[in-house]
Formats: C-alpha cells, structure tokens, sequence
C-alpha cells in the first residue's frame, strides 16, 4: 500500500490530507492517481494500525473518486518528530575517506552503525523547488532509502524493531559539502551545511508491501538510481547497506527512545552523491550542483522524487566571526 500527504492545488498552503495512491506509482505523473481517506486520517496512524483495519479504511477510499497528479502537491509523507542518518554503505564510506586522504573505511565504521540528528523542520516535498544554501560552492545531493517509524519502542531486539517500521521512503540529504567540511574541521557538526533541505517522499510503502524484496540475510534489496538534468550519475542497490534496518532501529534504541513519527535513513548509497566521485576522481567532477539543475532519484518500488535547485529568494544575515581574546586579556586572567 502507498500512502501519500498532499494538498489540492486550489487549497490553502497549510492543508494537509492523506491519500492512497492507486495506479503505476513509477512517478510518471500520467499513471496514478490519488483517493482520498477521510478528513483528520493521520498517515503515522494509518501505518500503525493492523493490517485489517488499514485495508479496511484503504476499501472506503479506493471508492471514491481519484485525484488526478495535477490535481495535487505531494507534501513530505511525514513531518517528523525526529530524524536520524544514518552511514550505511561501505562502498560510499570507502570513496568519502579516499577523498580526504585515506585508505578506506575506519576500522571504527564496522563496530557500530553511527547517525547523525538531522533538522525535521526542513524537510520538502517530492517534487518542491530546493533554494541554492547559502555561501557553498559544492552543493550536493545523497541518495538514501528512509523507514517512516510508526510505533515508540525503546531497547528492542532487531526482531521487535520490525514491528516499528511503517514503511519505507526515498530521502535526498542536500548537502553543501564546502560548508560542512569547515564545519567539521571542529569536530562538530555537520549543522549550517546541512539544516537547510531534505526531499522526502515521493510517499510511503508500507512494510509489508516489502516483504518478498528481502535477500537471504533480510535485507531489503531495492534497485537505487540518481540522475541529474536526466544523465543517470549514481547506482546502487539497498541490499549493500551494512546493517538492516532493524537493526538500525533496534540500535538507536538503545537506551533511548525512537518515537512514532521519526524517520531513520541509511545514508548515502555507493555512488548516491557527487562528493563520494570527487573523492575518486580526485577532481570536481561531475561538477557540484548549479542553479537550474533538476535531481530525479529513484528507487525500485518506492518511486520518484525530482526537484529542481532554485534561486534563494531571501537574503541572510552575515556570519558573525567570535570575538577574539588578545594575549593581554589571557595573561592577565592567569595571573
């Protein structure tokens, strides 16, 4: 089942409905449509609730009239309460480090599956215009798969994690490279480099819709593709991520909560951003993200999110360097 939050284009921004999506759901806007649930449906809840009743409510919908794409704006299938990315693909984390000089994987990488927090509030929609970040000349983009948590556990097996995972979505991590490498030169971060967008959507497969793309470890295993300005840069397949998502999720709950409503990625996949080539090639190329360029990321089952890098429309303040402590002023305290 296909699950997706929209607006009519003729309602106010700020409208937010759910909706089943019915038909070839590949992304071609000509081959789906999109039936309603009743008003105040919430699409957490909807994958929370057991399989019969979840039917059940999609019957009642599939009855009415369907929606055609250009009758609608996709909006992020969720607005999260949290999220979390998580660094997965060994073939990336490879090509990232021999970018900066080193041979590969840290030995560190295989202990644990390490995340980041990311800024919820950022996230767009599948087909929504990404303004150029601020003061960054190597804008970037990073394929990931994402599972929309739908359930609050704390200190889960991988087994029990399962029953978190609502379901399963496309996730670009825009990323200003330059930005975030200053950032952690400190250690620290990334924040400024990264808070400012991530494409979510085009919208929600639920789990068990899943089921038979498992390998033999139980990974799922889904063809991943990225494009831009429609020359494909970028493959991969979800099946080469070092750890399941149950597992990830069984992970950052240890000793912690994962609430309803998060979303846990699994980083970039093998060739699912322009860093992880320029570390390879030793160059910038292909060449960072430009104004008028158009994204289009896929993945097998779960389908198409494109979005075009737009102009900033506003200005922002200048960066404000911290003030600095002159020698006296040091001295004079360790006297």
């Amino acid at each position: 089942m296909r699950l997706a939050a929209f607006r009519r284009t003729d309602e106010a921004v700020g409208t937010r409905r759910v909706g089943l999506v019915v038909g070839d759901g590949t992304g071609d806007r000509s081959t789906w449509w999109l039936h309603p649930f009743a008003d105040g449906t919430d699409l957490v809840a909807l994958l929370a609730a057991p399989a019969a009743e979840r039917e059940a409510a999609a019957d009642a919908a599939a009855q009415g009239d369907g929606l055609q794409p250009d009758d609608v704006v996709l909006l992020p299938p969720v607005y999260p309460v949290a999220m979390r990315d998580f660094l997965t693909f060994e073939a990336h984390v490879d090509g990232m480090e021999r970018g900066h000089g080193n041979p590969g994987p840290p030995a560190e990488w295989y202990d644990a599956p390490v995340f980041l927090f990311m800024a919820p509030h950022a996230v767009t929609g599948a087909h929504e215009a990404v303004p150029m970040p601020p003061d960054t000349e190597r804008f970037d983009f990073e394929l990931e798969i994402a599972a929309v948590i739908c359930r609050d556990v704390r200190d889960v097996t991988p087994e029990q994690a399962r029953e978190a995972i609502g379901g399963y979505c496309i996730m670009n991590d825009w990323s200003a490279r330059d930005v975030q490498g200053k950032e952690m030169t400190l250690k620290l971060g990334p924040s400024k480099g990264k808070d400012f967008a991530t494409t979510i959507g085009p919208w929600v497969v639920t789990a068990d819709e899943l089921d038979e793309c498992r390998d033999a470890d139980g990974f799922l295993d889904l063809e991943m593709t990225v494009k831009v300005n429609d020359e494909q840069v970028g493959a991969d397949r979800s099946g080469h991520m070092g750890w399941s998502f149950e597992q990830l999720v069984a992970h950052a709950s240890r000793a912690s909560w994962v609430k309803a409503g998060e979303v846990l990625a699994s980083g970039t996949c093998a060739s699912g951003s322009l860093a992880e080539s320029w570390g390879r090639n030793g160059s910038l190329t292909p060449p960072p993200l430009q104004v008028g360029d158009v994204v289009e990321m896929s993945i097998e089952r779960l389908g198409t999110i494109r979005n075009v890098v737009a102009p900033r429309a506003e200005s922002v303040a200048a960066v404000s360097p911290a003030r600095r402590r002159t020698d006296q002023a040091r001295l004079e305290e360790s006297a």
